[in-house]
Parts: structure tokens; C-alpha cells; sequence
């Protein structure tokens, strides 16, 4: 069967932190090893540093096309990642997502903190909305984001969160999987009283 979408870029979302745990810190080079075997080019946010540095170097080192973009403060010799097939700076985070948004055919959630999480339910947010129709992934390495998802699934219990809107969410322990669900992924359709010019 055909797939839905057609995947040519993605955009990953993790931590600037190496964290504590070795599975997660591989999982995060593999990701990139993945995207670089099946020609997808990486979008991401530009830092040698951390989960960020690991993608990039597993695409990288197997002759991916790896993209950053990064706010101009955060551009210093000790976090930008000099050695990427194209960097584009931008003014502010602002403009950082946005910019990762137009560039990118979905988008994929690794480990992360506070910034993982802005950008992960900015995105959701925007999908919610009717603003974009792509699909949005959690690679859920060795359960970290099972306790958010518990939470996610809370809100849908306690009616402050639709169950459709719960099921923009792809999530998979394998980035495989996960890759063949957002390429299976149907949007919903954009909400009645969002006006079509908004979209």
C-alpha cells in the first residue's frame, strides 16, 4: 500500500545534553544514522552539543544531509555545529521554529528538557489548530516520555483534552515504526470555525 506522505525532511527536537543515560545518547546517533540511510534530509537546531550534536553526527557520518537553524545569540564557537550541510541563522527562537516548520515534512521528539517539550507541543498546538498537517512523532527511547504520556493520557480522562487531538501524537520506541507511522499519518480535518485563510 502507497504510503499517506511523502517524507523528504524532518525536523528533531532533543536536548543540548549528553544526559546520564548511554541508551538514550545512542538511540540519539542513530536517529541520525536512520535519517541519512533513507535520505531524509535532518532539520535541527544547530548545536554540536549533547542529543542535538549526536543526531547530527550519525546523519553526517553516513553521508546525510543535515541542516541547522539557530537563533543569532545562541551562534558562538562553543555550541554552533561548524561541520553541517547548511546553517541558517535566524533572529530569535521565534522565528528558529517557525523556520524549522517551513522546512520540514514532519517532525520527531527524542529526549529532551523544557526546550524538547516547547517545541514538541508548539508544534501539537499548531496541528491542533489546523495550522500544518504533518505528522508529529515521540521516539520514546527506553520509556522516557512514558510518565508525559501517562499525563497526556490524564488529560483526556479528565475531558480537558480531546482523544482525536491525543492521536496527533505518533509514538514508538523504534525510530522504524515511528517512521512508518508518520508516513501512514492522516491529519484531521481543519477544524469548522477555523477560517481557511488562517491555515
Amino acid at each position: 500500500m502507497e504510503a499517506h506522505n511523502k517524507i523528504h525532511s524532518l525536523a528533531v527536537f532533543c536536548a543540548s545534553s549528553d544526559g546520564t543515560d548511554s541508551f538514550i545518547f545512542e538511540d540519539a546517533y542513530e536517529v541520525g544514522v536512520f535519517l541519512a540511510r533513507h535520505k531524509i534530509e535532518l532539520i535541527y537546531g544547530g548545536s554540536k552539543l549533547g542529543l542535538m550534536g549526536q543526531v547530527a553526527r550519525g546523519a553526517l557520518e553516513n553521508n546525510g544531509i543535515v541542516t541547522g537553524v539557530i537563533p543569532e545569540f545562541l551562534k558562538t564557537k562553543e555550541v554552533v555545529h561548524t561541520g553541517l550541510s547548511n546553517l541558517i541563522t535566524t533572529q530569535d527562537m521565534h522565528q528558529r521554529k517557525l523556520k524549522m516548520h517551513d522546512l520540514s515534512d514532519g517532525f520527531i521528539a527524542l529526549p529532551g528538557g523544557f526546550g524538547t517539550l516547547e517545541e514538541l507541543f508548539e508544534i501539537l498546538t499548531w496541528a491542533q489548530l489546523g495550522l500544518h498537517k504533518k505528522p508529529i512523532g515521540i521516539l520514546n527511547s527506553h520509556g522516557y516520555y512514558d510518565d508525559l504520556l501517562e499525563m497526556m493520557n490524564n488529560m483526556v480522562r479528565k475531558g480537558l483534552l480531546r482523544e482525536e487531538y491525543m492521536n496527533l501524537v505518533l509514538v514508538s520506541g523504534s525510530i522504524l515504526e515511528l517512521y512508518e507511522n508518520m508516513l501512514n499519518f492522516k491529519p484531521m480535518p481543519v477544524p469548522k470555525w477555523m477560517n481557511k485563510d488562517q491555515t
